[in-house]
This record gives C-alpha cells, structure tokens and sequence, in this order.
C-alpha cells in the first residue's frame, strides 16, 4: 500500500488497548517517511481521564470536542469500545458521517456489530466494513497500548455485500500498515470461529478462577498455585466488561461450544473413574500433537 492512501485524519473512539496501539501503529510506521502523509487522530470517549492520559501518551493528538467537529474531514474511525456501547454511539455519529469517511471496528464479535450498524447508518451502510484484531492482552487501557501490538497478528475483516471493493481494500490497507495479516470472513461465521477459539477459553478461565475464588480455603489454593495455574488463567485478567458484552453477544454460538465441552468433560470423567489409563493418554496424545501442529503453524518460514 502506498503511503499516501493511508486516512490523513483518524477518530478513534474508545482510545484504550485496540484504539490506543491503532493510533501508536499507524504513527509508528509513518514516522519518518518521507512519502508519508501528516496523520492527525483524534479521540472520543466516554469519560475525559482516559483521553487525557492517550494524550499525554501521544496515542492521540487532539481529544475530540463533539462528533460533528470530530469527524469534519475524517477519512476514518475506528471504534474501539465494547461490542455493547457500540449501537449508541454509532447512532451518534451517523448524521454527521461525511461521504469520505470510512467506519471500522475493532469488536469481537460481528453479527451483533453489523445489525447495530445497519440499524444506526441506514444508506450509509457501506461505508462502514467491519472488522476485528485478534491481538488483546489481558491487560487494557491506553497505557497497555503498543504500537507493535498488530505485528504478525490476524485481523479479519467481515465485509458486507454493500461495501465497495475500494473501502475494503483500504481499511485492510491501514491494518497492514500496522503490520496485520488480514483476513476475511462473513459475520456468522466469524462468531461461530471465535466462539469455540476465543470466547469459549475466556469463558472457561473466568469460571475456574471464579470457582477457586469462592472456596473456603481460596488463600491456600491459591498460595500453592504455580506455571500451569497461570498459564491456564492468565486471559482471566480480561477486562470484565467487554468480555461480559462479547459472552452476552455470542451467546447462541458460545452455548453450543459450552454444551459441546461439557460432553467432553463427560467422556474424560469417565475415562477417569474408570482409571482407564490407555484412554487418557491416547487423549492427551491427539490433544499435544494437535496443538504442536498448531504452534509450529504459527511460526514464519525460516524460524
């Protein structure tokens, strides 16, 4: 992509972990180019304290007064707010969207984001193409933002049949500036993928830790808890609300997923009780081989 098309103007509401490394990444990888264009962002929230503090981060350049000065001469927005707080504020932004302007999103799950959309934007519909980055932290906020959050990481796109080729070309263009694989798949489908890969593990880490928290000898639990505790865990550090909308969101796909690993907890129960050994393992083999599979996948040819 040339530099040149990257949005000279960017509003990024919600400026916390996605919002926050967006910014850092489009800035980092501009910085001093010469063909690059003067990228200005500005940010929208809902409260003035972590705007402030994207400010003095310099995640942002400007905090935003309203939205019709916000987005007067935008190319781009990014919302990067819970799936839940996004249906008011694109009802917000919509009669102030410039034709120029192209709308994207940084939520997990999409079925729910798109019908908001359709609803809030109307004929405007195509200016808005959805998308997700698959690349938190347990950690978020704007102080936990970096601007190499995105290097290597997927971000799938959901494009809907209004959208030119030309508006999805250009936000996959700016999520590979910030050195993002992308990716694209329909909405549904994005949400059963992520539902058995991402939101059913977050949801298994939040009860486990919940379950311990709630016994009478937690503190001693907890004490004796080492790598394997943490490692399993550590996606329970999430932030509460936004994985609260995501579950709420998803929750006909993440049902599915939960009713389909409880069934094999039941068979794993039983090869339990029954101390049938050969069975375990034959399951934890098909288990480490598949995720050795998976992880050799990960790694770029020549590593």
């Amino acid at each position: 992509m040339a530099a040149s098309r990257v949005a000279s103007k960017v509003v990024i509401c919600g400026v916390g972990l996605i919002g926050g490394s967006f910014a850092l990444a489009v800035k980092s990888a501009l910085a001093g180019r010469r063909d690059a264009p003067s990228v200005r962002v500005v940010g929208m929230g809902r409260t003035r304290v972590p705007l402030e503090q994207a400010l003095q981060l310099g995640a942002i350049d400007e905090i935003g007064a309203d939205w019709p000065s916000a987005l007067k001469d935008a190319d781009l927005v990014l919302l990067g707010m819970p799936v839940g707080q996004m249906a008011p504020v694109m009802q917000a932004i919509a009669p102030h969207l410039e034709p120029r302007t192209l709308v994207t999103d940084g939520g997990s799950t999409k079925s729910d984001v798109v019908a908001a959309a359709r609803a809030a934007f109307g004929d405007k519909i195509h200016q808005f193409v959805p998308g997700h980055p698959i690349a938190g932290a347990e950690k978020s906020g704007v102080a936990a933002a970096r601007a190499d959050l995105y290097h290597g990481k997927r971000v799938v796109l959901t494009p809907l049949p209004e959208n030119t080729p030309a508006a999805v070309k250009a936000i996959r263009a700016v999520w590979e500036v910030c050195g993002a694989k992308v990716s694209e798949l329909a909405p549904d489908e994005h949400d059963r993928v992520f539902a058995a890969v991402s939101h059913l593990p977050h949801l298994l880490a939040f009860a486990l830790v919940h379950g311990l928290a709630g016994r009478d000898n937690a503190d001693q639990l907890f004490s004796f808890a080492a790598g394997g505790f943490r490692d399993f865990t550590r996606i329970a550090s999430s932030h509460p609300e936004m994985w609260r909308d995501i579950c709420l969101a998803n929750r006909k796909a993440l049902l599915k997923e939960l009713d389909a690993y409880l069934a094999e907890l039941l068979r794993t129960r039983v090869l339990l009780a029954g101390a049938d050994s050969a069975g375990l393992e034959a399951m934890f083999a098909t288990a480490r081989a598949r995720r050795d599979a998976w992880l050799d996948s990960l790694q770029p040819v020549g590593e």
